[in-house]
Order: structure tokens, then C-alpha cells, then sequence
């Protein structure tokens, strides 16, 4: 079933770039809204970017308190940063699953993660052993929000990806079952690009 009103719409245009110390980095990842009447939060950003958050979502008439379900990609600081913004939420955390102080697990075994008709969350890991992808039927074809299984556009091209896995054969399969069922990607840093074929995908890096 699609359901225009959820077109994923990028909040923050996430970003990875060198820092002067060699081994380091500055990164904020992508954080993805799910508009609709029970909108969804994909990814929260560093600590330090709540008050733009807050903005972006004030943009699109919401307030933290509106956010219904937040999915975390996975557990790294980057992503995580704004939790707190969010105590009325959902929040889903690989199998994790909590609401204020309460928690409960979710069997993925037994089928994806759905808050809301349209959408699918699917376990991918690779890049760290809890990630999620967000899948969402649209009328232009499947969008994933994909967290780090895709750095930005184009890892595939110069293996930036591999970098910072914590199981290669695994990403990679995760990527590729991305590849095949979505013909969108919005990666953990950067903006929404078209998923490559997987000749392309297995070509590079």
C-alpha cells in the first residue's frame, strides 16, 4: 500500500569530512522525517544539533512532542545525539523497542517493524551489529533510509564504507538486498540518490 503523506523528507543533510588530526573525522548523520498523522523520526543527530532540529521540525509545523515513533538506525553518537528531544515517542533501537521507561523486544524473526502502513523496518547490519533500513512505498517507487549501510552516494566507488564496517560480507549483502528492493537511497550522510544496480554496486570499492 503507498502512502504519499510519508515521502521521507530530510530534515538535516547529514556530513563526513577529515578532521586536522589524521584518524579523526567531523560527521553529523542525515536525519529523515516521516510526515503523516503519526510521523515518524528516522535518526536524531549530535548532541549539539537539538535547537536545529527543533527548527527544522518547526518548518514543517511539529514540535518534538508530535514525533510518534523515532527509528535509530543504529546506536552511534552521531545518530543518537537528540534522543532526549523525544520522551512521548517510540523509539526502536535494532530488536529494542521503548517508550519512556518501558521496554519490550521486538522479534524481527517474526516479521518487520510496522508503526504505520507503508512502512517496513528491516534489520541490516554490517556497518555496526544492530543497524536498521527504513523502507517506505512512495509513488515514486521505493525510498530507503538507510542509515550507514551507505556512507554517502558513491562509497561503492571509492570504498569509504569498508572503512568504518564491523563486518564486510555482511554489509555488502545488506547493501545489495537494499539495492534490489529500493530504487531510493537516503544514506547516513548526505542526500537522497537513486539506488545503483548491483553490477555497479559490487564493481566499486
Amino acid at each position: 500500500m503507498e502512502n504519499l503523506a510519508l515521502s521521507p523528507v530530510i530534515l538535516l543533510s547529514g556530513y563526513i569530512r577529515p578532521a586536522a588530526q589524521a584518524g579523526r573525522c567531523h560527521a553529523s548523520c542525515t536525519i529523515t522525517l516521516l510526515p503523516g498523522p503519526e510521523p515518524i523520526l528516522v535518526d536524531t543527530g549530535v548532541p549539539g544539533q537539538g535547537g536545529e532540529l527543533i527548527r527544522a521540525l518547526a518548518a514543517r509545523g511539529l514540535a518534538p512532542a508530535d514525533i510518534r515513533y523515532v527509528v535509530l538506525t543504529h546506536g552511534h553518537s552521531d545518530h543518537v545525539g537528540n534522543n532526549g528531544l523525544f520522551p512521548e515517542a517510540t523509539l526502536l533501537l535494532d530488536t529494542d523497542v521503548s517508550r519512556g521507561d518501558e521496554y519490550w523486544v521486538h522479534d524481527f524473526a517474526a516479521g518487520p517493524f510496522l508503526p504505520v502502513p507503508g512502512v517496513e523496518v528491516i534489520r541490516t547490519p554490517g556497518h555496526s551489529d544492530h543497524d536498521l533500513t527504513v523502507l517506505v512505498r512512495t509513488a515514486d517507487g521505493v525510498v530507503a533510509v538507510a542509515g550507514d549501510l551507505f556512507e554517502y552516494e558513491n562509497d561503492w566507488g571509492d570504498g569509504a564504507w569498508r572503512e568504518w564496517s564491523r563486518n564486510l560480507a555482511l554489509q555488502q549483502a545488506n547493501r545489495e538486498l537494499i539495492c534490489a528492493r529500493a530504487r531510493w537511497i537516503i544514506p547516513g550522510h548526505g542526500g537522497r540518490f537513486a539506488a545503483p544496480g548491483l553490477a555497479e554496486l559490487r564493481g566499486g570499492g
